[in-house]
C-alpha cells in the first residue's frame, strides 16, 4: 500500500499537460486570415457570410458548437467556434492542433471539415459535417445499451477510422463514446482531434497525460512501469475496448453503476486491477475481441488492421436491431 500511496502523491498532477507538452513537438498552424475550405472533394470554398446559425448544440472548452445552414444550398453543418476571449492557452493550442489534423485527413470514417475561418473578433471557427444523431454517448443515454450486432457495426467503422489515422501516423488519444459521432443509419465517425498527435518519426514518444483519463491505457497512467517508449497506437485500441464495453454494459467498466469516478480510483483500477471483462452471457467472439483490445501489456494488443479481420466483426449489423 505504501507504493500505491507514493504513486498517488507523485502523479496527482499528471493529467495536466507537462512542460514539454506546452511546447508542441510539431509546428502548429496559424489560423488562416481568409476563408479556407479543407474539403478535398469541394473546389469552391464556403464563405462564412453565407452561414446562418440555427441553434446551439453544445458548450465546452472555451467554445460553442452550433447547428448552422448554408444560405445558398440549405445544407446543414456543425460550426465549432472557439471564442477569442478564452484565457486558456491550452484550449487554443488544441484548436490549432485539430485544424492541422483535419487538413490532413480525408476518410469516410472521420468527420469531414468543410472550412476553417478566423473572424475579425479573433474567434476561430471550424465548419464540419453535421452528424444528426449526436454521439454514441447520447444514444446510450436515450436508447439504452447496444446489442453485440450493433457494437460490431460500430467497431468496424471506428477501426476503419483508426486504421486510416494510424497509417497516416496520427494517434487520436481520446477515443470515447462522446467523441464518436453518429449519422442517420448508424454511420459512425471519429471526431475531436484536440489532443491528437502526429508522429513524425517512428520512435516519437507519446506518453503524455492528455485526453480523458478514464479511457487511458495502463502505460499512459504509469509509463515507468509499462515502458516509456511504448507503441502509442495501442492506447487508441485500449480506449476503443473500454468504449465498446461501456456501450454494452451501460456504465463505465472500471466502476460500479452510479459510482462517481475520481482520479485515484481510476488510476488504481486501471494500473493495478485486472482488465474488465464481459458477462458470461456474452458470445465467445465478443469476449475474444474485447480481450484483444484490453491487454494490459500494450505490445500484446491487436492493431486496428488485425482487429478488422477478427471474427466478431463478421456479424451482420442488419441481423439485430
Amino acid at each position: 500500500m505504501a507504493v500505491v500511496r507514493e504513486r498517488r502523491q507523485l502523479n496527482l498532477r499528471l493529467p495536466l499537460p507537462e512542460l514539454s507538452e506546452r511546447r508542441p513537438r510539431f509546428p502548429l498552424p496559424l489560423p488562416p486570415s481568409v476563408t479556407a475550405s479543407t474539403n478535398n472533394n469541394n473546389n469552391s470554398a464556403i464563405s462564412s457570410s453565407d452561414i446562418e446559425k440555427l441553434q446551439v448544440l453544445g458548450h465546452g472548452n472555451g467554445g460553442t458548437v452550433y447547428k448552422v445552414r448554408h444560405k445558398k444550398t440549405s445544407q446543414v453543418y456543425a460550426l465549432k467556434v472557439v471564442h477569442a476571449d478564452t484565457d486558456d492557452s491550452l484550449v487554443r493550442r488544441q484548436v490549432f492542433r485539430e485544424m492541422d489534423i483535419l487538413r490532413r485527413t480525408d476518410s469516410p470514417y472521420i468527420v469531414k471539415c468543410h472550412g476553417i475561418y478566423e473572424k475579425a473578433s479573433g474567434d476561430i471557427a471550424i465548419l464540419m459535417e453535421y452528424m444528426d444523431l449526436g454521439t454514441l454517448d447520447t444514444l446510450l443515454q436515450k436508447q439504452g445499451t447496444f446489442s453485440e450486432a450493433k457494437l460490431a457495426h460500430v467497431a468496424r467503422q471506428v477501426l476503419n477510422g483508426l486504421n486510416y489515422l494510424h497509417n497516416h501516423k496520427i494517434i487520436h488519444r481520446d477515443i470515447k463514446p462522446s467523441n464518436l459521432l453518429v449519422k442517420n443509419g448508424m454511420e459512425v465517425k471519429i471526431a475531436d482531434f484536440g489532443v491528437s498527435k502526429i508522429m513524425y518519426r517512428t520512435l516519437d514518444a507519446c506518453n503524455s497525460y492528455v485526453g480523458t483519463c478514464a479511457y487511458m491505457s495502463p502505460e499512459r497512467f504509469d509509463p515507468d512501469t509499462y515502458g516509456g517508449n511504448y507503441n502509442g497506437y495501442a492506447a487508441d485500441i485500449w480506449s476503443l475496448g473500454l468504449t465498446l464495453l461501456e456501450l454494452y454494459l451501460g456504465y463505465f467498466p472500471f466502476l460500479t453503476p452510479g459510482q462517481r469516478p475520481d482520479w485515484a480510483t481510476l488510476m488504481c483500477a486501471i494500473c493495478f486491477g485486472d482488465p474488465p471483462s464481459l458477462p458470461e452471457n456474452a458470445s465467445e467472439k465478443f469476449q475474444s475481441f474485447i480481450e484483444c483490445c484490453l491487454q494490459k501489456e500494450s505490445s500484446k494488443r491487436w492493431t486496428a488492421e488485425q482487429l478488422l479481420s477478427h471474427p466478431f466483426l463478421c456479424k451482420d449489423p442488419r441481423s439485430e436491431k
